[in-house]
């Protein structure tokens, strides 16, 4: 059987459903053609509609598919590191995918992007296919050259061996393919617009738009030593240097806990702290205009906690602690009603969930041997279902994806969030730098930690989101410096984020070389270069070729230090350059460009 809706203007949705009349066995494909990108995407479900189990459903792949090369040279894959907490998060890869090899690449320990993403550029030639596997969980993914012109794709959960009970359904990790000709940067653009088009999401219907959080983990060990009083404080400190703030975040421990924040499983608020609860200190905060970013990591579970001893059999490790059975109906339906309580109760505008273990040990040791793969896929299945119901009770909340970091942004969880962390690893500029310009290929918003006060190492640092992390106790510090560069950064800089993104420089963690990028935004005719002179470079310019422009106009540019303008013609800036210098030795020399006509 075959329907099709009209889900919008711009997309058609398909359903194909196959029945095996010996087994019942029925599965359901929903395919998504967008009309406004090349692109397509499909999910696949399997339901056993009779009274017996069904046979052995194993090695399921959601993609299995073949690819031909045309044109010169070879297959060539464009892949990225993930985000395990190191100055190497993001990194981009390349693998050329010569005749008779097989690359494999997965995620680790349960977690999507804890050790690679899953997110893919294959060069066929004279065009291309990007690939995504959009799954909360262990999936992988295998690259099989033949000894002709073929490259044979498959990617899915890693691991399928299972039986359907008589009533059962499963789905699958869901696939996008998008197709391009040409360049494959120009590809990487296409994929960032189709993103804030059709993915980023929007509360109450709104575009996102550049955000500053601030919090003071770093001062008051998360919130274990924190109270409503210092909350106040540091929110009236902020805005008295007049920084403003978007949100106040509440980090981990303030809920009660016996020895530190990362006992958690009692999810009330430690009133001995607070007594008023968290409530007042939001409203404080909304009272100013500033709204509130609360943390929780519901799906660890420690001993001697509420969840641990009143519930164990919530819990894959029972008493002694470990990860919560959000597989299990019960155990959403409560989670999903205790939070939404707290978010309503304590006034929480934007919902924060980290994860900071590995879940995928539970999910296979849960397993018998004719089950493998089903607890991951249950627990996969509630995630999401978990997160879609808090959205539709609060449509005008965001959530952070948080998960150690960046490990755990796969495109379903970025459907429904976005990372305002990116990395555990923070604030180190090098480091801070290769992440910008490993994340923009494939995820257009994210953010991370600033406590800088010079030029080169605050805008190592920013990006669409921010999080201060500064010890506003301390009022000899020179924020007027900071005032100043946040206020370029909201007014000059951020809105160019949203444009397309070019790397005009190679990746490279030295510290003797140039690092430079491109935002650009041709319907407003507008855009930026950042370039990064590393502490040990000995070179005072580098000269980069901008791309994207009108090559019929010409350009002011402006020095946004300086207040330097002049004006050069698109032709020169993409085939001569752009000189970028200065005598400071680091440095963060940023130009903007409008197009004049």
């Amino acid at each position: 059987n075959e329907t099709f809706e009209k889900l919008d203007a711009n997309r058609i949705k398909r359903t194909q459903v196959y029945t095996d009349p010996k087994t019942s066995l029925v599965v359901r494909c929903e395919t998504v053609q967008y009309h406004d990108f090349p692109t397509v995407e499909w999910t696949l479900y399997f339901k056993n509609t009779g009274s017996a189990d069904t046979p052995i459903l194993e090695n399921i792949r959601s993609l299995d598919t073949q690819f031909e090369h045309s044109g010169a040279g070879e297959f060539l894959l464009h892949h990225f590191v993930g985000s395990p907490c190191t100055a190497h998060d993001y990194r981009p890869l390349e693998t050329v995918l010569k005749p008779e090899t097989t690359q494999r690449i997965s995620a680790a320990g349960g977690r999507p992007t804890n050790s690679d993403l899953p997110y893919f550029n294959i060069e066929t030639g004279d065009g291309g296919v990007l690939v995504a596997v959009g799954w909360p969980g262990q999936w992988a993914a295998r690259f099989v050259r033949d000894t002709q012109t073929h490259l044979r794709v498959a990617a899915g959960q890693e691991l399928t061996h299972l039986t359907l009970h008589p009533g059962e359904g499963i789905r699958t990790p869901l696939v996008v393919l998008q197709f391009y000709r040409g360049d494959w940067m120009d590809a990487q653009n296409t994929w960032r617009r189709w993103m804030w088009a059709h993915n980023v999401p929007r509360p109450g219907g709104r575009m996102l738009v550049p955000q500053m959080a601030a919090c003071s983990s770093h001062q008051y060990g998360e919130m274990i030593n924190a109270d409503e009083a210092s909350q106040k404080m540091f929110v009236d400190r902020y805005l008295g240097e007049g920084l403003t703030l978007d949100y106040w975040w509440m980090d981990a421990g303030w809920y009660w806990n016996k020895h530190g924040w990362p006992h958690v499983g009692t999810w009330e608020v430690d009133t001995n702290r607070f007594p008023n609860g968290l409530r007042a200190i939001s409203d404080y905060a909304r009272a100013q205009g500033v709204k509130t970013i609360v943390w929780f990591e519901p799906e660890r579970v420690a001993a001697d906690t509420w969840l641990s001893n009143t519930h164990p059999d919530w819990v894959h490790g029972g008493a002694n602690g470990g990860l919560l059975k959000l597989s299990e109906p019960v155990v959403l339906d409560w989670l999903t009603n205790h939070v939404d309580k707290l978010l309503v109760d304590q006034g929480v505008d934007l919902y924060r969930q980290d994860f900071n273990m590995d879940p995928l040990d539970f999910w296979r040791t849960a397993d018998t041997p004719d089950r493998q793969g089903i607890t991951e896929i249950r627990h996969v299945t509630n995630y999401l279902a978990y997160w879609d119901e808090l959205r539709r009770r609060h449509p005008n909340m965001l959530i952070d994806s948080c998960a150690s970091g960046g490990r755990r942004n796969d495109l379903e969880t970025l459907r429904r969030a976005v990372p305002l962390l990116r990395s555990d690893f923070l604030l180190e500029p090098i480091s801070q730098q290769n992440h910008t310009y490993g994340i923009a290929f494939w995820m257009p918003f994210y953010g991370t930690g600033i406590n800088q006060f010079d030029a080169y190492g605050l805008r190592s640092c920013i990006c669409p989101h921010v999080t201060a992390c500064y010890d506003m106790r301390r009022q000899d510090q020179d924020y007027g410096t900071v005032r100043r560069l946040l206020r370029q950064w909201r007014q000059e800089i951020a809105p160019n984020y949203w444009g397309d993104y070019y790397p005009l420089t190679p990746y490279s963690m030295e510290d003797n070389v140039w690092v430079a990028w491109q935002f650009d935004r041709p319907e407003q005719g507008q855009g930026m270069v950042q370039a990064f002179r590393r502490a040990k470079s000995e070179e005072k310019a580098t000269l980069v070729k901008l791309r994207g422009l009108d090559p019929q106009a010409r350009y002011r540019l402006a020095d946004i230090d300086t207040d330097r303008t002049w004006t050069l013609p698109a032709r020169e800036l993409m085939e001569q350059g752009l000189r970028m210098e200065t005598d400071k030795q680091p440095d963060a020399v940023i130009v903007t460009y409008e197009k004049i006509n």
